[in-house]
C-alpha cells in the first residue's frame, strides 16, 4: 500500500511544566534547571526537523498533540510518534493493525551526559526501544518506508475481558493488575487455560502486589527489571510475574512463567479495590470484589517499523 497520508503524533512541545506562573521555577537546582531546559529545547528541534523532512516529501501530512487524541486513529496510512516510547505506546491505543507506527526517539539518552552528571543526578534521557528513528536517521528511515524497503513487524498486543467484557484497550507492554493503593496487599487467584477448556495447571491462590503480564516487546520494560527474562520480539506467549509474593510455599515455582497463544490466563480478584493497569499508566480500569479477568493474545497485532536487527528488512535492490 502507497503511503501518501501520514499523522504526525507529539510528545508535547514543554513536556516538563518546571516553571510556575510568573516564571518562578519549581526547581531550585541550577544544574537540574539548566538540564530539563536542554531537554526541551532538544525536543523542540527534534519536532522542527522532522516537519521540515516531511515538507519535502510526496506526502500530506498534519500534527497533533497526543493530549489531543480521543479516538481511534483513521483515515491515515501511517504514523508517526515524536517523543519516546511513552509516546508510542499512547498512540497504540488509538491504533488497530491497519495503520502502522514508526517512532521518531526525540531525545535519546546521552552516555557522556550521564556519565558526568551521575553524582548530581539521573541525567537519563529516552530509551527508545519501541522507536526505529532519531533525528540522525529519520529521512533514510522515512524513505526506506515510502519506498517499500522496509515493512511494519507485527508485533502482539494482549487482549483483557473484565466480567467476559472485552476491554477497548489493547496493551503492547504490559497489564499489570494490583490494588489502587501500593501499600496494600492484592489477594487474587489464577489459573492457566487451554482456548478448548482444557486447565493446563491448579489454581494458584496469591497474596502479593499484583500480577504483572507482558508481551515480548514489554519484556525488556518493568518485567526485565523485576527478574523476568527478554522474549524475542515478534514472540506471540505472553510472560507473567506475581509480583512480591508472600509466603507463596509450594507454589513458587508457578508464580512467573509464560503460556501460549492458545492458552488465556484467568483470575479471580478477592481484593475490595483493584485497578488493571495498562501500559503503566497510560490506561487504567477499577476492578472490584469477586470480579474476573480473562487476559490473552487475542489482540490485534499493532504493525511497527523496528531498528535494525527487529525489523522485516526487504532488499534493497
Amino acid at each position: 500500500m502507497a503511503i501518501r497520508k501520514l499523522l504526525l503524533l507529539l510528545k508535547p512541545i514543554d513536556p516538563y511544566p518546571f516553571l510556575q506562573s510568573g516564571g518562578v521555577s519549581l526547581i531550585k537546582n541550577p544544574q537540574v534547571l539548566k538540564y530539563l531546559e536542554s531537554r526541551c529545547k532538544v525536543h523542540r528541534n527534534a519536532i522542527n526537523l522532522c516537519q521540515e523532512i516531511l515538507n519535502k516529501k510526496a506526502v500530506e501530512w498534519k500534527p497533533i498533540s497526543r493530549n489531543d487524541v480521543s479516538n481511534p486513529i483513521r483515515d491515515v496510512d501511517m504514523v508517526i510518534t515524536v517523543g519516546g516510547d511513552g509516546t508510542l505506546l499512547h498512540a497504540s491505543h488509538f491504533l488497530d493493525d491497519s495503520v502502522p507506527v514508526l517512532g521518531v526517539n526525540s531525545d535519546p539518552t546521552q552516555a557522556l551526559e550521564v556519565e558526568e552528571l551521575s553524582d548530581q543526578f539521573d541525567a537519563s534521557r529516552s530509551t527508545g526501544h519501541l522507536c526505529a528513528a532519531t533525528v540522525e536517521n529519520f529521512e533514510q528511515v522515512l524513505d526506506d518506508i515510502l519506498y517499500g524497503r522496509i515493512v511494519p513487524s507485527k508485533v502482539s498486543r494482549i487482549s483483557v475481558k473484565l466480567n467476559t467484557e472485552p476491554l477497548l484497550s489493547h496493551a503492547l507492554n504490559d497489564v499489570l493488575i494490583a490494588h489502587p493503593c501500593p501499600a496494600a496487599v492484592s489477594r487474587f487467584s489464577f489459573k492457566i487455560k487451554s482456548k478448548d477448556g482444557y486447565t493446563s495447571q491448579k489454581t494458584v491462590n496469591c497474596r502479593s502486589s499484583g500480577l504483572r503480564v507482558c508481551t515480548a516487546a514489554g519484556s525488556t520494560a518493568a518485567m526485565l527489571s523485576a527478574g523476568g527474562f527478554v522474549m524475542p520480539m515478534l514472540s506471540r506467549d505472553l510472560q507473567f510475574m506475581v509480583r512480591e509474593p508472600i509466603s507463596p510455599g509450594s507454589t513458587a515455582t508457578l508464580m512467573h512463567s509464560s503460556f501460549k497463544p492458545d492458552q488465556s490466563m484467568d483470575v479471580n480478584w478477592y481484593s475490595d479495590h483493584g485497578t488493571i493497569y495498562m501500559d503503566g499508566c497510560q490506561v487504567r480500569y477499577n476492578v472490584q470484589l469477586g470480579d474476573t479477568i480473562e487476559i490473552s493474545s487475542d489482540a490485534p497485532v499493532l504493525n511497527v517499523f523496528l531498528s535494525q536487527g527487529f525489523s522485516q528488512v526487504r532488499s534493497r535492490y
